[in-house]
Formats: structure tokens, sequence, C-alpha cells
């Protein structure tokens, strides 16, 4: 029995999703470099084909789509990507991956994950084209379930249940503190003698629920200052004094070569490791080049050797 041609074409699908991505017909009409009423027109017929409505159109509202037309979208997507597959399987030689990759990274991640992927697995696959994109945990998962993403290094909290995920690596947070503070000398410490102090808090989810959480486990309120999207601004305000610090990723700090060094400590008691992973969408298939990428993350050592003691 030979498969029966489907009455609508990918052209159709493309700008349906289109749609559903910009809200209205014409923002649509842009992205596709098509006019209006032919976008129109493309929807109209679609939605006369399946036999559903797909989404309600309105001139000073934009564009609502019916739960029928979520799905559709959905599915549209899925039938896009593959598609596009088909042609780079079509191009690549033989077992040669090939096409281009996009690796979306939470921002603190990136300086460890990038380098052995750019270097490591993009030399040993000279065809593919790798991008990476960094972005918060809640953009990152949008930007898989939409297939703008193929996969995603994140932090393994607070993620939906239903995204999948493969574990990577684990740290533990650490407290920072400026060189000439009265603990830099110890080798661990407490939260409880630091939360009468001023605390320069790293605000990026999930590292900001994280902090926060490891004072309310232990019934403190910490006094915070300032807050940063940016560790290495937490890093220079500890240095200038201006109060203490807690980071996850655990790099060496190239730019501790300033006036204003800083020491990083453990926390104790000891604080459970927060678990990095590499996700990817719940309802799309991965492609062959986001699936060697998963299965290449269980064969790095990610982390560098520890620095020394007290070295942040």
């Amino acid at each position: 029995m030979h498969p029966q041609a489907p009455s609508f074409t990918l052209r159709q699908l493309a700008y349906l999703v289109a749609v559903a991505d910009t809200g209205t017909v014409i923002r649509a009409a842009e992205r596709m470099h098509v006019s209006p009423s032919a976008m129109s027109d493309a929807i109209t017929e679609l939605e006369r084909v399946l036999g559903a409505r797909l989404c309600i159109r309105r001139k000073s509202h934009g564009v609502t789509m019916t739960s029928a037309g979520s799905r559709a979208v959905t599915d549209a997507r899925d039938l896009l990507r593959r598609a596009a597959e088909l042609g780079i399987a079509v191009d690549a030689r033989g077992d040669r991956l090939a096409g281009p990759l996009t690796v979306g990274c939470f921002g603190t991640i990136a300086p460890t994950v990038m380098p052995p992927i750019l270097n490591d697995f993009g030399a040993a696959h000279p065809g593919l084209d790798i991008t990476f994109v960094e972005s918060t945990q809640d953009q990152l998962v949008a930007q898989l379930e939409s297939g703008r993403t193929d996969v995603a290094f994140a932090y393994d909290a607070y993620l939906p249940a239903n995204v999948p995920r493969t574990p990577v690596f684990a740290l533990r947070p650490h407290v920072v503190l400026a060189a000439d503070h009265p603990l830099a000398r110890e080798e661990e410490v407490r939260l409880e003698d630091l939360v009468d102090e001023d605390f320069i808090m790293l605000d990026a989810p999930p590292s900001t629920e994280h902090a926060l959480g490891f004072f309310t486990a232990r019934g403190l309120t910490p006094r915070v200052r300032h807050r940063t999207g940016n560790p290495d601004v937490v890093r220079t305000l500890v240095g200038r004094g201006f109060g203490y610090g807690m980071l996850i990723q655990q790099q060496p700090d190239h730019t501790n070569c300033s006036p204003y060094p800083v020491v990083r400590k453990a926390i104790s008691p000891v604080v459970d490791p927060i678990e990095v992973v590499i996700i990817w969408s719940s309802t799309l298939r991965p492609s062959a080049r986001a699936r060697a990428l998963v299965e290449f993350t269980r064969s790095v050592a990610w982390l560098p050797p520890s620095p020394p003691p007290g070295e942040a």
C-alpha cells in the first residue's frame, strides 16, 4: 500500500507557525516575505483542508490560536524540523554530521561547556555549524519547545517535570569573601556567621532561589544589599568590601589579579550539590546532531582540577 500524499503543503505549515510565533498575519507575512493576503489565504486553505478552525483573526487584536490550532502548530513544528533534517541528511556525505546545531545555555554554565563543545565536539564534526544562545532557564525551555534551540545546558532545578534531561556534572555552592575578610582564613564558613553582613546576591534564577533556600532552611534571612545577574560583579563588589556573595560556578576567577582579590569558601554544614543537565524538547524529536552532542557530554571531564584551598 503506497502512502497517500498530504493535501496540505510544508509552506502552509510554515505560515501557520509564523502566525503563531508573531501573533499577527502582517508580522508573519513580513517574516516569510509574502503579502498579508497571501498569508491569510494560505491559512484559510489549510483550515479548509484540515477541516478545523485553527485561529481567530481580528484586525485590532491580532491572531488567537484555537485548541486545534495550537495542536496543529506543535505538529507542524515537528514536521518542518523533520523536513529540514531530510534535506541535511541528503546533503551530508556518508555518516558525517552536518548542518546547524543551536545550543542553549544558562549564562553561568557557558564558560564551562562552551570550550569543549566548540573545540572537541566541533573538531570531531567539522560539518556542523554550532551556535550558542545564552538565556534564562524558562527561556531555554521555551526555545526548545519552539524548535529555535536543539539542546540546552541548565541547572536541574525548577525545570518542568516533562523536560527530558541527562546529567552532565554537579557543582556545590560556595561563599565568596574579600581576601581581607575576618573569615578569609577559615577553610569553611557558616551562614549564621555571615547573615548580619550585607549579601551581594547573584540574581539569576534558579541561582536566586537556591541561595535564598539555603538561608531559609536554616531559619535565616540574608540582608541583601545588591542584586546582579553577573557573577563577575558579585566578585568585584565582594572584593571591594561591600559584602559577601554566594556562587555555584567554580571556574577560576581570571579577574582576580585586581587589587581587590576574593577567596572561595566551602559552606558548613555542607550543602547539597546542584546538578547541571543537558535538556531537549519534550515534544520535538531531537536531530542526529543533537543526539550526538548528548552522547558527547558523557565522555567529557567537564570540570578543571580544583584550585588550591581558599582560591576563588
